[in-house]
């Protein structure tokens, strides 16, 4: 009789085979047998997701039941789905899932024990099998025979596609939470990321209850004192490319809970951009595409089986997931101790913001909660270039309670540590997007570099009237010219009319988002007149 390992309680009784935490071995091997990829010349496995090569925000829910009503900020972000809306897809999706075979991981979120959650993923696809195998923490032998019931569990269905005028959602797409159930539903998009964030989403939601504050930011610590550093920011701003550090070790690269213990990871892996990579600017990241890796939309020779990473023609947010441990200088496992440094990083499509800013405890609270970047092209469907954007905590769609719930926490935390906190712009100098160029890696490099070590502590500040900011006017091994942004413009006039464009922007938003924030935390922000 075939092992089913309780899928049955999900509804799935007739399934034609059921396979639990197969190695990246046997899952490439499943997956290329099922025609879902090739192989490259590296010996990653490599996927075309369809149309689907984002998030797609539009597409998510989260279903509205008494016990957690109160508990959701809803609005345009955390979207309530009915409750019968929500069992009448899940139904159709598990019937779709009768007489398949079904990849099974059973794997933890939560790299610090007191606040490990076990999930459940049950995927119709062996290539999303080994990428969530590749990204959460995967169980020993041990823990897996002892592994009991999951904490939550997330069914991933991309085959089965859902008729909006039925269904009652926007697209054939849905990604649906359920809280009271402990269920997530993901139909209709292969894009791997929906999975991975929607673990994100559900501890976002479990840990401020356990008095940890939920981050979305990438994480390293100094190898010799253990001193630790979290990089806050969306998408595309240089989160997981500024922590995997070479003289530093690795936490992780996008998901963290900070404690009374310190900083832990939410996963045992990393989801990595590809567009222009480069082994020379991202030695790490290029040297983790092998064997056991899923690339999702990388464009390769089909003879060669090479890769071209400047190829965007699929999409430009094209992807690797690995296991952190391909990763040389990686923390196993992925905790630390308090941070000592917070660094948010903005890419400024305006050209305007300074390349590093020091923030005291109120502008702290006020960057955290405007969360500025530009939307980079790819990372969601229909973004081509890129567009101002304000998400509240750097990580808006995936934080489904309060924001003051998870700023009062950093808050507390800032002033408890007497944490030291910046403002990064891996953006643009010079001009705007489209005339100035893209800020250097290596200059970025070095002003974190400089803020982690403390070269900031003694040198002279520039206050920014505008934007209301300290601007450090010397950092090693980067030309004092590009400090202060007005002086990398050649029309100083253009300069000042764009940053006030951009000022007026934050003044709008932080009075439409938040007005009901302390007057301490506002006069903190920019100011356009």
């Amino acid at each position: 009789m075939m092992e089913t390992y309780g899928l049955e309680k999900l509804g799935i009784v007739n399934p034609k085979a059921v396979y639990r935490n197969l190695t990246p071995a046997q899952l490439t091997e499943a997956a290329l047998a099922r025609g879902e990829g090739k192989l490259s010349n590296t010996g990653a496995l490599v996927v075309t997701t369809g149309k689907y090569t984002g998030r797609s925000p539009k597409d998510k829910f989260i279903v509205d039941t008494p016990a957690v009503h109160d508990d959701i900020a809803w609005g345009s972000v955390n979207v309530p789905i009915e409750k019968e809306k929500f069992n009448a897809i899940k139904a159709k999706v598990v019937a779709y899932l009768q007489n398949r075979e079904i990849f099974l991981f059973d794997g933890m979120a939560g790299a610090d024990p007191v606040c490990t959650r076990k999930f459940r993923i049950v995927n119709e696809l062996a290539s999303q099998n080994l990428f969530i195998r590749d990204l959460l923490i995967r169980p020993t032998a041990e823990e897996l025979a002892n592994y009991g019931e999951p904490d939550f569990t997330i069914i991933a269905a991309p085959g089965f596609k859902c008729v909006p005028e039925i269904d009652g959602v926007n697209s054939e797409a849905a990604i649906m939470v359920d809280y009271e159930e402990k269920l997530v539903v993901i139909c209709g998009s292969q894009y791997s990321g929906e999975i991975k964030k929607s673990v994100f989403s559900v501890m976002n939601y479990l840990m401020p209850k356990e008095g940890v504050l939920p981050m979305h930011c990438s994480a390293n610590m100094d190898p010799e004192t253990q001193e630790t550093a979290v990089f806050f920011g969306l998408s595309g701003t240089g989160k997981t490319t500024l922590s995997a550090d070479p003289n530093r070790k690795l936490i992780g690269d996008d998901e963290h809970g900070w404690s009374d213990r310190g900083i832990f990871n939410f996963e045992g892996g990393c989801y990595a951009k590809c567009i222009d990579l480069t082994e020379e600017n991202e030695p790490e990241i290029y040297n983790a595409i092998k064997f056991g890796s899923l690339v999702e939309n990388v464009v390769m020779d089909e003879e060669t089986r090479e890769f071209d990473f400047t190829d965007d023609s699929l999409t430009e947010n094209t992807r690797v997931g690995y296991p952190v441990d391909f990763i040389s200088n990686a923390q196993v496992p992925g905790v630390g101790g308090i941070p000592k440094v917070v660094i948010f990083l903005t890419a400024d499509a305006f050209g305007v913001l300074p390349p590093i800013a020091r923030l005291d405890q109120d502008a702290a609270m006020y960057h955290f909660v405007t969360g500025f970047t530009s939307k980079l092209a790819g990372t969601e469907r229909g973004i081509t270039e890129p567009q101002p954007t304000f998400s509240t905590l750097f990580g808006e769609p995936f934080m489904p309670m309060e924001p003051s719930v998870y700023a009062n926490m950093l808050g507390e935390r800032i002033q408890k540590y007497n944490t030291k906190v910046y403002l990064v712009n891996t953006g643009w100098t010079g001009g705007p997007y489209g005339v100035g160029s893209r800020m250097k890696l290596k200059y970025t490099r070095a002003m974190v570099t400089a803020a982690l070590n403390g070269s900031f502590d003694n040198v002279e500040y520039k206050h920014d009237d505008v934007f209301n900011l300290d601007i450090p006017q010397s950092c090693p091994d980067v030309p004092s010219e590009i400090m202060n942004p007005r002086d990398t413009w050649a029309d100083k006039d253009a300069y000042d009319a764009q940053a006030k464009k951009l000022a007026k922007m934050f003044q709008e938003n932080f009075e439409k988002k938040y007005p009901n924030m302390p007057e301490n935390i506002k006069a903190a922000g920019p100011k356009a007149e």
